[in-house]
């Protein structure tokens, strides 16, 4: 994975992070759950060494070829 990709995971998992717990606090506790499955995901990519946001994320396509979910 490429250095802008990690920058692009980790600020999309620290928003979610933060609005879940905007939102649970504000809103409903129910949006607390955003915040445990962001930790879960987290968690479970150091792991396997896999990550969703990256097949979501545009730019997190490498230009060399190797794929997101080669190890580093």
């Amino acid at each position: 994975m490429s250095k802008t990709c990690q920058l692009r995971v980790r600020r999309l998992a620290g928003s979610m992070t933060l609005l879940g717990l905007a939102l649970g606090v504000l809103v409903s506790p129910w949006f607390f759950g955003i915040v445990g499955f962001v930790g879960l995901n987290l968690v479970q990519s150091s792991f396997t060494d896999t990550c969703p946001a990256e097949r979501l994320l545009p730019g997190c396509d490498t230009a060399d070829g190797e794929t997101a979910a080669e190890p580093v």
